[in-house]
């Protein structure tokens, strides 16, 4: 499967997700619940995954965490506010380049549909 089956995957149960709890819980309440469903469809997630930063041949721990990496292809950053900024998308794209990855998802499920609420990054592209 790959990165674009598995983000066809993230963004349905995404939807689906919001359709039944609405927008404004948060976001761990999210992070859990489509953790669940996406392991339900068959795909491996892991949640709160080290992104450590690797510079001049070290490895520094006190990197990041990314929310959900799926299938070890796509990682999902989730937020719960009522509009994305830009360092949001900023966060995804540094996990991208940090882990080598070529796509991300930044899912916002503060917005009132959440159609708006989801962007895709792609490494290095912003859409």
């Amino acid at each position: 499967m790959n990165e674009n089956d598995i983000g066809s995957i993230i963004v349905d149960q995404a939807v689906h997700l919001h359709k039944e709890l609405g927008p404004g819980l948060l976001e761990s309440v999210y992070e859990i619940l489509l953790a669940y469903r996406l392991r339900q469809t068959g795909l491996k997630v892991r949640r709160q995954v080290r992104v450590p930063i690797e510079f001049d041949g070290i490895q520094f721990d006190e990197g990041f965490r990314a929310d959900l990496i799926v299938n070890g292809k796509v990682i999902i950053e989730l937020k719960s506010v009522e509009n994305v900024h830009p360092a949001h998308k900023k966060q995804v794209l540094t996990y991208l380049k940090l882990t080598g990855l070529k796509l991300g998802y930044l899912l916002n499920f503060g917005a009132p549909v959440m159609k708006q609420g989801i962007y895709r990054i792609i490494n290095g592209i912003i859409e």
